[in-house]
């Protein structure tokens, strides 16, 4: 077989491609869904059940809830500039959208659907939380020792990103091809 006839045979045909990317958008729905309501079922028993500033004992000393409403990003960062963290949420949420065109890859699929539920938690609260509309607070409520308090979606977020981390390092692009590397020059 030559090379040309055996990159034919690699190739999917147009109804091979459907499926397959049909599953994929199913895939990155369903991790994008679960991340949401995840996110969103546990802020809400949280508030129902919690006071803030309360803190729950769970697994101690390495984990308890601990329930603070937060007005900036990481470690507080930027609590007056609240409308700056959700305008990026929602840019990210919008640039994620229009990757999909190009999702090739089941892993890819598993990042982008964890990203894009994280980034709806928090955009969530960011635009319907007190005090105002798109100025809300980000309900945290996970601590671990010497670390942020952090809440379902923000582990989503940091998992995708060590994910796509990964992907990135192996060479695995969006649409599933992997990144030939260049053939040395034997002559120089």
């Amino acid at each position: 077989m030559t090379d040309e006839t055996a990159s034919a045979a690699a190739q999917p045909t147009p109804t091979q491609a459907r499926p397959r990317k049909a599953a994929l958008l199913t895939l990155f729905a369903g991790f994008a869904v679960f991340a949401y309501v995840f996110d969103q079922l546990t802020k809400l028993w949280v508030t129902s059940t919690m006071v803030e500033g309360e803190r729950i004992p769970v697994v101690p000393p390495l984990l308890h809830w601990y329930y603070i409403r937060n007005s900036g990003a990481a470690f507080s960062i930027g609590e007056n500039v609240t409308w700056v963290f959700t305008i990026i949420m929602a840019g990210v949420s919008i640039a994620i959208l229009f990757q999909l065109r190009k999702l090739g890859s089941a892993w890819w699929a598993l990042a982008l659907g964890l990203l894009l539920g994280g980034a709806l938690g928090n955009l969530t609260d960011r635009l319907f939380r007190e005090p105002s509309f798109a100025m809300g607070h980000v309900v945290d409520f996970i601590q671990l020792p010497n670390f942020a308090i952090f809440n379902i979606a923000d582990s989503a977020v940091v998992s995708a990103v060590v994910i796509i981390c990964l992907l990135t390092l192996r060479g695995i692009s969006l649409d599933g091809s992997r990144l030939q590397k260049p053939a040395e020059d034997h002559n120089a």
